[in-house]
């Protein structure tokens, strides 16, 4: 690495013969350049018709990594802070010694007495975390189940199935079998972040009250999302055909996580609440406002609640009507308006 410093209003033929160097392609032990930086003469001290700062330009060969590019201009901005600090009197040491300020740990004043609080990544993360764990183990088992109802619809066991239970019943056990799945799911990877929760002694950050809302919420997205696969597996022939249905159901499971962020950093907006009561959509979002710092209010929760198990109740519904003419109907992939029929014939 090659730094030089150049004058402000260097001719334009001195700048070329300096910038040489990179277009030779040479190695540096042949004389080639990785790169060249440039540093006004008042980079360390102000000066100029402002009496500002000057700064630096950076002119690298092609191609160059840009790894290496950040680490030139990191060490070139350490450098000229730290020459800038020692022209002004002070050692770096000092310097940083007066940036640095030691924060402790925040705490919570409750009634019986001071608790140490969680920091507010912590709860960001929390709420990520429940939500997450939810999205991913509802997303899994409902996909396993698309994918067993198409490949028992194409190999035709489904016809053997049928002349022993009837579709309601088979579809019944496919989602509460698969919500065991589930279940086991979230109790394992649960119990690695309770334990490392222990560890870290912030297992009192979550209510036992918080995990009883995110099994009721969990219970809703799960049967949601597990009959509208369930109906769409019914309806094709092979996983190809699914993806022409399957937005509905992505959008449902994707919506929560983009919108994440906004209502987790003001999870008692007008937005919040609003998304709070929008079918399919609200297990995920009162999750995330259930572990937030600023819970909603009761009243919300069981508003929710109740939308979601109506909610839930319809998509079972829907399901079964398309689940009972789909499984055995073979040939072109339906559209929309064919489910739409088959909803209001069966």
């Amino acid at each position: 690495l090659t730094i030089e410093m150049l004058e402000p209003r260097v001719d334009e033929q001195s700048l070329k013969a300096a910038k040489d160097p990179l277009t030779k392609g040479e190695s540096l032990q042949d004389g080639g350049r990785m790169a060249l930086v440039i540093i006004d003469p008042n980079a360390v001290e102000r000066s100029g018709e402002n009496n500002e700062f000057g700064g630096f330009q950076i002119f690298t060969r092609p191609k160059l990594d840009d790894r290496v590019v950040d680490l030139i201009r990191d060490q070139v901005r350490s450098a000229i802070r730290t020459t800038r600090i020692t022209a002004a009197g002070y050692s770096p040491d000092e310097f940083d010694a007066l940036n640095s300020v030691v924060q402790r740990r925040t705490q919570e004043v409750t009634a019986t007495g001071e608790e140490r609080g969680a920091l507010g990544e912590l709860n960001m993360l929390l709420q990520f975390a429940f939500m997450f764990l939810m999205m991913m183990s509802v997303f899994v088992s409902g996909q396993y189940l698309l994918t067993t109802t198409i490949e028992e619809k194409s190999s035709r066991v489904v016809e053997l199935l049928l002349s022993s239970a009837s579709p309601m019943s088979l579809m019944a056990g496919k989602i509460f079998g698969q919500m065991g799945v589930g279940l086991f799911l979230i109790m394992v990877y649960g119990s690695l972040g309770f334990v490392g929760l222990l560890i870290a002694s912030m297992v009192d950050i979550i209510s036992p009250m918080m995990i009883v809302w995110f099994f009721c919420f969990y219970s809703v997205a799960y049967t949601i999302i597990a009959s509208l696969m369930a109906a769409v597996g019914s309806a094709v022939n092979d996983l190809r055909e699914a993806q022409s249905l399957m937005t509905p159901v992505m959008m449902i499971i994707m919506l929560p996580y983009i919108l994440w962020l906004p209502i987790s950093r003001d999870p008692n907006s007008t937005f919040a609440t609003i998304a709070s009561f929008i079918p399919g959509v609200n297990p995920f979002v009162l999750i995330l406002r259930l572990t937030s710092t600023e819970p909603p209010p009761t009243w919300q929760v069981a508003v929710g609640l109740i939308i979601g198990i109506a909610s839930a109740y319809a998509a079972v519904w829907v399901a079964a009507k398309v689940f009972r003419v789909g499984l055995l109907m073979f040939g072109k992939p339906p559209s929309y308006a064919t489910l739409w029929r088959w909803i209001r014939m069966a």
